[in-house]
């Protein structure tokens, strides 16, 4: 049976930003018979004018509902109420006000709803495609596969679906979790350490222990203009990203979390087949089949916390044998095999076994000598293309000027 998600509307002090996102949502095409309730909740404010922007937008393609909250809640204990809306919709859509959809979002949550519901591995459906890794704040690209989509153990902030089921075990999870330290060598620390005030935290750090993960687009259906807001100081652009034409598909070709060859965990690094493939032969060779101690480390961007993953410091993974990592750290271990950094994205210098010395495959029960450095300016070249030293300085001015509130 297909999904027919309500579409929920997050909106709290920008009434600028909520006629944007509500006049795409109104521009967007949807399928034949179908007429999704528009869901805008509102969190109490000061201000009156976000309740009547919800108020005078004219919405034509079903039910318009207004929530408007008595009292404050707060971003976290917000998104989590319009989340448990899916108990009365069965499938919903959440968007947070400073976002902006593609004519064709409606028609992609549908086909990916219906494609994940049965998988119990799949925790949420998202409409953003990352560019960006949020970790290392360097560029970010899925490596192609041949299909429509990709999988990433982050949940999504940015323009999200889920079945009543998605959202029921993340929050049952929740709730049993929700006191907790989350820090963690296996959480990305940026993440554990976001401030209380956050939901999606939590949603990933469920991602990671219950070992789901959510479905991306190649295409995304979304895209953030990073306004000013409670959450962020000032605006910009770091979340802007191509959103799918107008043309509306039907024919999307999705791959499972077994086909695919683009899967990420929550560090926005590789765990796909043909990493396991090109990893087992470096560790083994051609040939050799012994796959006993190859629980691979893979650190391409250089920040797990990689000694303490080896140590095997949390509770979940002890017995778990990571004796190799692949890293562009310099580590005191035996290299086994170089990678350069040429093709993009980076792990297709390894797919592709590109010779180099810029990641190493590493045995970590042989000690051996640190392996040389290569200087930090080639890296940064290889991710900001066209990168002059006029424009260097230029960047440089306007980060001083900022910082000295002169902008």
């Amino acid at each position: 049976m297909m999904n027919k998600p309500a579409i929920v509307t997050i909106a709290y002090n920008r009434p600028e930003a909520l006629k944007r996102l509500l006049t795409s949502i109104e521009a967007a095409v949807y399928p034949e018979g179908v007429h999704p309730d528009l869901v805008i909740s509102i969190d109490k404010s000061d201000s009156d004018e976000v309740k009547n922007a919800a108020r005078k937008f004219e919405y034509s393609h079903g039910n318009k509902v207004i929530i408007e909250r008595e009292e404050r809640m707060g971003l976290r204990a917000h998104v989590l109420a319009c989340g448990d809306l899916v108990n009365e919709y069965g499938s919903i859509i959440v968007l947070e006000d400073d976002l902006y959809v593609s004519p064709a979002f409606y028609s992609y949550a549908v086909a990916a709803l219906d494609f994940t519901s049965g998988d119990e591995r799949i925790g949420a459906v998202s409409l953003y495609n990352h560019l960006f890794n949020v970790h290392a704040r360097v560029g970010f690209t899925a490596i192609e596969d041949g299909f429509d989509n990709w999988y990433l153990q982050m949940a999504s902030s940015w323009g999200q679906a889920y079945t009543k089921e998605q959202w029921k075990g993340f929050r049952n999870w929740y709730e049993m979790n929700k006191e907790r330290d989350l820090t963690d060598p296996f959480v990305p620390a940026n993440v554990s350490g976001w401030s209380d005030k956050s939901w999606l935290k939590y949603y990933i750090v469920y991602l990671i222990e219950s070992g789901k993960y959510c479905i991306y687009p190649r295409i995304s259906l979304t895209t953030n203009f990073g306004e000013a807001g409670t959450h962020a100081k000032s605006a910009n652009t770091e979340a802007q990203v191509p959103i799918q034409n107008p043309m509306i598909r039907s024919d999307y070709v999705f791959s499972t979390l077994d086909e695919s060859h683009a899967v990420y965990d929550s560090f926005f690094e590789p765990l796909g087949v043909i990493i396991d493939e090109k990893v087992s032969i470096g560790v083994y060779g051609s040939g050799t089949d012994n796959k006993a101690e190859n629980d691979v480390i893979v650190d391409l961007y250089g920040v797990k916390p990689v000694q303490e993953m080896i140590a095997g410091y949390v509770s979940k993974k002890e017995g778990d044998n990571y004796r190799f990592v692949i890293s562009e750290k310099r580590l005191p271990y035996k290299v086994l095999k170089g990678y350069g950094r040429q093709m993009r994205p980076i792990d297709a210098n390894i797919v592709y076994e590109v010779d180099g010395n810029d990641y190493f495959l590493y045995d970590t029960k042989i000690v051996a000598p640190l392996p040389d450095k290569n200087h930090k300016a080639l890296k940064f070249l290889y991710e900001y293309r066209g990168l002059s030293v006029a424009r260097m300085i230029e960047i440089v001015k306007y980060r001083i000027m900022e910082k000295l509130g002169r902008i």
